[in-house]
């Protein structure tokens, strides 16, 4: 490896290249000169970061893959393996030329046809991505180096989209993966990042084993957000998802393990007063926790049932039931999440105040019969652990029957994608969490998507909220967009597609030989030390 003795280097390089070919090799990761065990939040199931939304699977495509465009800390657009961009005077056409030194894991050189087979995968799936497809006439690689765009009407949102910091992330893969359809799971996991997914020591739910890329090829600026010079600067890294969260901060303590991405908020004090340990906020920024309906079936089918649960719910009960001390977290009425640029509480009067009176009578306005309600319960996250229970108290309060169903995460993940009725495997809601970076515009939040069969799990179906959504793509000022964002949370409350629970931090825990942690609003692992 490249700190390492030339044996090691050559280990990694042939070891990057005999994964890309699918096959296995017997070297063994405890060789390595500096690996750092890190817990995730999750165990990590499903590997194509296009597929699902989930937030591990994200982290893991961070390790693994690169992309075209990334944010800085001040949230600037950044190219990453592009390295010009040029627009035509009339705005339709934008041309992107790749940098020199990209390369597969497999040592095959990354061209523009496997970003344009990559862009369209993505494209099909994310709801910015889809947005700003719509906007695209032609895709086209023009050369090796080439990517070009042909719009159909000038917009921002083609390079705002392919920096896209969080799910789905638009990940490049080269041209033979990609052009597996967005609703099938990729089976080859080749990237060009700065570290190697090492399958043949994949353990589910016990080890995932990501090696230094020694063919990645850094950019020369310094790191800032998820921009600039990836530089993995460990020889490996091993995350181990400890379900236990006191086991896991007791091998923090005990130097067992060297990092934790997300300790649960009751726990923060006992890492807080341990001078072995700091704790840092990779995502000031915060998240959502997130009520998500699914509108295909009853009784959610009917808008009625929806603004119920507005009025229904309250945020505080939800946060005190997991974060619990006030300074991890923030009512926040704005659907766009507080402390954000388009921060509006424009239609929320008297929503999320736990009005009972008012839901039973849309329940009753609806024709809600009793039928059960299958709420998923997620039981392996401490952050979303307690969340469905809340909502099945409140629900109940107001006389809906609901059926919380409890599974561990990625069987939630698996089982949201199903359109089946809740009788025949399906669903009617779960709670979630997303990064404000998923959220902070009407175009970036994948919720509020509903352009019907394409739109995100729940699959909502609504004509005005889509218009609104194309009208902050075209709109050419702030001033513009952030009265369109009035008009959208509007067209919300008539339309609702998922509940804003309150907003939260956290706080990542590491012992204090690791440090260079970025604030990324995502858990990644270049530019880590552990001296």
């Amino acid at each position: 490896m490249l700190n390492s003795s030339r044996r090691g280097a050559l280990r990694s390089a042939v070891g990057a290249m005999v994964i890309g070919l699918g096959l296995t090799f017997s070297g063994s990761a405890t060789q390595a000169e500096t690996v750092l065990k890190a817990v995730p939040h999750s165990d990590l199931k499903i590997l194509d970061p296009i597929w699902t939304t989930a937030y591990i699977t994200r982290n893991h495509g961070y390790m693994v893959y690169d992309t075209l465009f990334s944010l800085d800390a001040q949230g600037n657009i950044q190219p990453q393996m592009v390295d010009t961009v040029t627009t035509s005077e009339d705005g339709l056409m934008v041309t992107m030329t790749l940098r020199d030194g990209l390369v597969w894991h497999d040592g095959a050189p990354v061209t523009a046809a496997d970003c344009v087979a990559s862009i369209n995968r993505w494209g099909s799936k994310d709801a910015m991505g889809q947005k700003m497809m719509s906007f695209v006439e032609s895709l086209e690689a023009t050369d090796d180096k080439t990517i070009t765009f042909k719009l159909s009407t000038p917009t921002g949102l083609v390079t705002l989209a392919l920096a896209k910091p969080s799910s789905n992330v638009p990940f490049m893969m080269p041209e033979r993966v990609a052009s597996t359809p967005s609703s099938e799971q990729i089976a080859d996991y080749t990237g060009s990042g700065p570290f190697v997914f090492r399958q043949d020591l994949w353990e589910p739910g016990t080890k995932i084993v990501y090696e230094k890329f020694d063919g990645y090829v850094p950019r020369s600026e310094p790191a800032s957000g998820l921009s600039g010079g990836k530089i993995a600067k460990v020889d490996v890294v091993e995350w181990l998802p400890i379900r236990d969260h006191q086991q896991a901060v007791n091998a923090l303590k005990a130097g067992e393990i060297d990092f934790i991405e997300a300790p649960p908020h009751d726990l923060l004090p006992l890492l807080k007063d341990d001078p072995n340990i700091t704790l840092d906020d990779f995502n000031p920024a915060g998240n959502q926790f997130t009520f998500r309906f699914n509108v295909l079936h009853p009784p959610f089918d009917n808008p009625k049932m929806r603004q119920a649960l507005l009025y229904a719910f309250n945020q505080e009960d939800f946060v005190q039931a997991v974060v619990g001390n006030e300074e991890y977290y923030e009512l926040c009425l704005a659907l766009f999440g507080c402390g954000l640029p388009f921060e509006s509480t424009a239609a929320m009067d008297g929503l999320l105040e736990s009005n009972f009176a008012k839901a039973r009578e849309l329940i009753a306005e609806s024709g809600y019969n009793g039928e059960p309600i299958l709420l998923m319960h997620s039981t392996d996250l401490a952050v979303l652990t307690n969340l469905a229970p809340v909502a099945k108290d409140l629900m109940e309060a107001v006389g809906l029957n609901v059926d919380m169903q409890s599974m561990d995460w990625q069987t939630l993940v698996a089982r949201r994608s199903k359109r089946d009725a809740p009788a025949d495997g399906g669903w009617n809601a779960f709670i979630t969490s997303w990064t404000t970076g998923d959220l902070f515009n009407p175009v970036a939040a994948a919720f509020l998507n509903s352009s019907c069969d394409t739109a995100l799990f729940g699959w909502p179906c609504d004509t005005r909220i889509e218009e609104l959504r194309d009208a902050f793509a075209r709109a050419t000022s702030v001033e513009e967009q952030k009265k369109i964002v009035d008009e959208v949370q509007a067209a919300w409350f008539d339309y609702p597609t998922h509940i804003h629970l309150g907003q939260w931090t956290s706080r990542a825990a590491m012992t204090n030989n690791v440090s260079g942690l970025l604030q990324t609003g995502a858990a990644v692992f270049w530019n880590l030390e552990k001296n």
